[in-house]
């Protein structure tokens, strides 16, 4: 895959023509001639860079810091005048809202004037004005505090931050007049306004990020440190985010060939960080200590913001967070994903669901055991040992689809395995009855889990469990699936249930766990709803 790689770098008589004044400034150039019809170099060799800037001498020391100084510096995140130009923008956003409402609420009455619905305070154009300064000042002041104005975030964080921001702000706007004895429908008004704040923020910041900042002077511009496979990735987030406000200048590698995206070799950080007006360097290859240390000293020579992306014992940089203990950072490798006030709700539903689930289906499940009976010797339920949350055994109920000695005849079906990895799954399984093969197509032999689910044993949606001694067999890597409590139908079941990959399996596992939310637990049940009565199981 081709970068988009800045021209800067590659075509260096550009920068200098758009600022003629600067290119003196600039150690190992020479100001550009408007004259010459001569093409700028298509590539650069690493070199050719190194005869370009010498090491300063006595002679030269002093010229060289003048020119340090003098250069233009690197834009150091977010300036000034951008973030005031951002809150600004969100002040008129709120008071164009807030505006609209007031005429609202000077139409409707006379359209309804029987209707006592908007006989409080904000029909008054000064409250009308007070509340709409107090509720911009309140979601700035909380957008600040959240990092909402903070260079280099993208549209997702962003919205995290919206939302927080309006939620609270509206909140406490709405408490202040309660507690001035305003009519309820101030604090109804209030919210709704929020809403119309939170909807136009987003758009605003939507549009921008379709639009780009590549063709504006506000793009930082970045060169990344390691060609590999995280320098890699971090790129591609770059490119496919152009909100984060970033543009990528090219990688700086030791190791490969130079080319289209390789622009030069790490010793060629001051000249191409001169060269190519970079404002901020990314060091994706920090287990390198000796290049790290160089990468920091130059950074800081040259007054460049640094970013290391961390790649510690082969775990996802993408699950790594930093915290702080004591004032020092510590990067934390793994943490619960799943956020405590959304495991309190996922609980009552599943409480809930559950008890509705077993009052419902109880003549159902009935009828499942006389036929689980009739139709073979043995118990109606089987219960399998299972590796639950943390990796706790549980017994996990199951109405019985096998025959009775199905455990012992398992080792001799090892030959017939159709999926990798730890797991055990044979299709076409001799052992299984007809009424169980009936009960898998509809996947009815597992309501008895609805008693597993009320024990806190599962839960409604989660990770399937798997086997104690499949559990046993597990990698380092598959253990993550085991931070959260295990389901009676997951992401699994309704995206790949006939992929026979166990790492397919994984990487959905692992997908739950990192974008839980309710709404993706009640888009897995309606699925799994359809899949049931289509017979789409086993």
């Amino acid at each position: 895959m081709e970068w988009n790689v800045s021209s800067v770098l590659v075509h260096p008589t550009r920068r200098q023509a758009q600022y003629p004044e600067c290119a003196r400034l600039i150690p190992g150039e020479m100001p550009a001639s408007r004259s010459t019809g001569k093409k700028p170099p298509r590539s650069v060799r690493s070199d050719v860079l190194t005869k370009m800037e010498p090491e300063p001498t006595g002679a030269t020391a002093l010229p060289e810091s003048l020119m340090t100084l003098l250069a233009p510096h690197p834009l150091h995140g977010r300036t000034a005048w951008e973030c005031l130009r951002s809150i600004g923008t969100d002040c008129a956003l709120i008071a164009l809202n807030w505006f609209s409402l007031g005429v609202l609420l000077l139409l409707f009455p006379m359209m309804f004037p029987d209707t006592p619905l908007f006989e409080f305070p904000l029909r008054s154009s000064v409250f009308l004005l007070g509340v709409s300064l107090l509720h911009a000042a309140l979601i700035t002041l909380l957008g600040y505090t959240e990092e909402l104005y903070k260079a280099g975030a993208d549209l997702r964080a962003q919205t995290k931050s919206m939302g927080k921001s309006v939620l609270w702000g509206s909140v406490v706007l709405c408490f202040a007049y309660g507690l001035q004895g305003s009519h309820w429908t101030s604090s109804c008004l209030i919210c709704f306004a929020g809403s119309l704040h939170f909807g136009s923020m987003w758009l605003w910041r939507r549009w921008g990020v379709k639009r780009g900042p590549h063709g504006g002077i506000e793009a930082r511009n970045v060169l990344i440190i390691g060609a590999g496979g995280v320098g890699r990735r971090v790129a591609r987030y770059i490119e496919r985010h152009p909100g984060c406000g970033r543009r990528i200048c090219g990688f700086l590698d030791d190791k490969g060939p130079l080319g289209n995206d390789v622009v030069g070799r790490v010793s060629d950080l001051a000249l191409m960080a001169r060269r190519g007006f970079v404002d901020e360097v990314i060091l994706a290859a920090p287990h390198d200590r000796e290049l790290a240390l160089h990468v920091f000293a130059e950074a800081k020579r040259l007054r460049l913001d640094l970013e290391i992306v961390p790649e510690l014992f082969g775990c996802d940089p993408a699950e790594q967070e930093v915290e702080h203990v004591g004032g020092l950072p510590v990067i934390c490798v793994h943490a619960e994903r799943l956020p405590a006030p959304g495991l309190v709700v996922k609980r009552i539903i599943d409480i809930v669901g559950a008890s509705l689930g077993l009052i419902v289906l109880s003549p159902l499940m009935l009828a499942i055991a006389l036929l689980v009976k009739v139709n073979s010797f043995g118990p109606v339920l089987y219960a399998a040992k299972r590796a639950g949350k943390k990796g706790r055994p549980f017994r996990c109920y199951k109405f019985r689809t096998m025959v009775s000695d199905a455990d012992q005849c398992k080792s001799s079906l090892q030959g017939m395995n159709k999926r990798s990895g730890p797991i055990f799954k044979v299709f076409d399984d001799p052992r299984i009855t007809r009424v169980g093969r009936l009960l898998r197509r509809y996947s009815l032999d597992e309501l008895p889990q609805l008693w597993n689910v009320m024990k806190g044993e599962m839960s409604l949606v989660g990770p399937r469990p798997h086997p104690v001694d499949e559990f046993a067999a597990y990698e380092l890597s598959h253990l993550a699936r085991l931070d959260v409590t295990p389901g009676m139908t997951g992401l699994w079941q309704v995206s790949a249930r006939r992929d026979p990959s166990f790492d397919r399996a994984m990487e959905l596992d692992r997908e739950y766990i990192r974008t839980w939310n309710l709404g993706l637990d009640s888009r897995i049940l309606l699925r799994t709803v359809f899949a049931v009565v289509r017979g789409s199981g086993d």
